[in-house]
């Protein structure tokens, strides 16, 4: 799973809005420039463009978007940057908006849903930081006849709240009183800039490369990225060809975790809230500037280290699986990009020296390839894995509840938890989630959680966009689509069923780590999936299962250390294993000693 100053802003110009529940967009000739007439007891909130701001930056057309508003009590960051669920959350509103133009005006009035808040009447009267953004959608004529529109990543990884091009306000300091009629005015007068792209250095290259099969699907050139982490000796070594470890995971801009230069003297301390560790910043320098000297130690096994960066249209990454609304993402990465790389860094070009690992989203997918793809990778090592069990789909059983939000009894409904803490404290609801990401984007465009397991999961619906598996509004969960992400995504069920011809491509290569506690509760699908392996005969399965004793997530296996440093440690921790499995597995003749000098 993943992802969401100090001094006070001057009231400025007039900026953002409208939000609205309906899956119909709103043009702007819906809302005239003067709303003459409005419900004069009401509060609204009116969003335009500055006259000296393109209604169409960086040549992205048309200007299609959603439209949010953020209202917050908390001045000391923008409001954009402190979207979240939980108790924490502030106030959002949105809209589907189509041919935002300057000069228009659109409207958010008490009609529009909103989150935690469900309209503007809810909102006590205050004193608010208050900002809007337009995050913009592009038009996709794809290859299986749909027209939809979609948000393309432009090189922030699905971060509606960075992506370069969106408009956004300047926030402005408001006393707001919605139980009163009256009127905001919001201006977006600025623009998110273009994101410079990394640069090569002598360890880390950069690539980028044409899929054929993603281009057919989406209609328009689609590229699939990749950061590479080169053996010491690369150039030294011409004749060398070596194994390929692929970190699954979520969008990353540059390799991660690896630093050349050890952290600066007097660099400041910053405090981990999440891991309450001091001068925690210092820690992963430190880990990065050691993993470079471990990686360049003469006694080190040269491999190839590759992050895909496979962000699209739906989320920051594919789950690397093929998918009806996604497109062929599992065939392109692992038949196109792979062979690609290999071909271009000399490595071997076999399943028997190609592993996976990683963690959370990329735990699944570290798993989903190896079933999906079991003769063309020799081992997964999937930590914290997001659920890979949907009778344990978090708190849901998409197999037999029938809401995903609430538990029912004959008197009484209670919402079902979506985090909690180390002991058990519940933070966020299934709910609270959902109806975040319903805020941030209609048919599944809201580039969160729940939103990319529903795009990669579901069928096409008539409209080109995923099928609910549950309403988003209520939670009611749709049995044809459960049955649908059955059949072809819950990889405990699909190993199960397809056991008989897996099993033998499979053994020895399934590695699943998982924390008791883990925030989301992604242990109840690895206990269930567990039970499975466990039982199996023919042939067993002969890998591994391991808990981390009350650790949160993202456990990987690391039973001396806690997340705070064994999270940093992904590229090296598994070695060891994959080194054994090779020296096991690899087929007579296979070359075991050019990438070992």
């Amino acid at each position: 799973m993943g992802r969401p100053g100090s001094k006070r802003f001057p009231v400025q110009f007039a900026v953002l809005l409208a939000l609205w529940l309906s899956a119909t967009p709103v043009t702007a000739q819906e809302v005239p420039v003067i709303a003459q007439d409005r419900n004069a007891d009401s509060f609204e909130i009116l969003v335009s463009i500055a006259e000296d701001l393109s209604p169409e930056p960086s040549g992205l057309r048309p200007s299609d978007g959603r439209l949010l508003v953020m209202i917050s009590k908390d001045d000391s960051t923008e409001p954009r940057f402190q979207v979240r669920p939980g108790v924490d959350a502030i106030q959002v509103f949105g809209i589907d908006v189509e041919s935002f133009e300057t000069g228009q005006k659109i409207r958010l009035d008490n009609s529009v849903f909103g989150y935690p808040l469900e309209s503007i009447s809810d909102l006590p009267p205050g004193e608010y930081t208050v900002q809007a953004l337009f995050h913009r959608y592009e038009t996709f004529r794809r290859g299986d006849g749909h027209v939809v529109k979609l948000p393309m990543d432009r090189g922030e990884g699905q971060k509606w709240s960075r992506a370069p091009g969106n408009l956004y306000s300047t926030p402005v300091v408001k006393q707001l009183d919605p139980t009163e009629s009256g009127r905001l005015m919001l201006t977006l007068d600025q623009e998110i800039p273009p994101i410079e792209p990394p640069r090569d250095t002598r360890f880390i290259r950069h690539i980028k490369m044409k899929s054929q099969l993603l281009s057919e699907f989406w209609g328009r050139p689609m590229e699939l990225g990749a950061n590479v982490l080169l053996p010491a000796g690369f150039e030294e070594h011409p004749e060398a060809r070596y194994p390929l470890m692929i970190f699954h995971g979520h969008f990353s801009h540059d390799f991660s975790g690896f630093s050349e230069q050890p952290p600066a003297a007097d660099l400041p301390c910053e405090y981990s809230e999440r891991f309450q560790v001091d001068c925690y910043n210092r820690v992963e320098q430190q880990e990065a500037y050691d993993f470079y000297r471990r990686w360049t130690a003469p006694d080190f096994p040269r491999f190839l280290i590759v992050e895909i960066q496979h962000a699209n249209p739906y989320y920051d990454d594919s789950y690397a699986v093929n998918s009806a609304n996604l497109g062929p993402y599992g065939d392109a990465i692992t038949h196109e990009l792979i062979p690609f790389l290999e071909k271009k860094f000399r490595g071997l070009g076999e399943g028997w020296a190609r592993f996976l690992y990683g963690g959370s989203t990329g735990g699944w997918e570290a798993l989903a390839a190896q079933v999906f793809y079991p003769e063309e990778y020799n081992g997964c090592f999937a930590a914290c894995p997001d659920p890979i069990d949907f009778r344990a789909y978090m708190t849901i059983n998409l197999y037999e509840d029938q809401n995903a939000y609430f538990a029912a009894g004959s008197f009484r409904k209670v919402e079902r938890p979506a985090r909690r803490d180390s002991l058990g404290k519940v933070t966020v609801t299934q709910k609270d989630y959902n109806h975040l990401e319903l805020v941030l984007g209609t048919h599944g465009r809201s580039g969160d959680q729940f939103d990319i397991w529903e795009a990669v999961y579901s069928p096409v619906g008539g409209n080109g966009y995923p099928k609910r598996i549950w309403d988003k509004k209520t939670g009611e969960i749709d049995p044809a689509v459960a049955a649908h992400w059955r059949e072809n995504y819950d990889l405990r069920h699909i190993l199960e069923r397809d056991w008989k011809t897996l099993g033998p491509k499979l053994e020895g290569k399934i590695h699943i780590y998982c924390g008791d506690m883990d925030n989301y509760y992604l242990n109840n699908a690895v206990y269930l999936t567990e039970a499975f392996l466990e039982s199996t005969t023919e042939p067993y399965y002969a890998g591994e299962v391991d808990y981390g004793d009350r650790a949160e997530h993202c456990w990987n296996g690391d039973q001396e250390n806690g997340n705070h440093l064994s999270r940093l440690r992904y590229n090296w921790m598994y070695l060891p294993k994959i080194l054994q499995r090779i020296e096991e597995s690899a087929p007579e003749g296979a070359d075991l000693s050019s990438w070992r000098y």
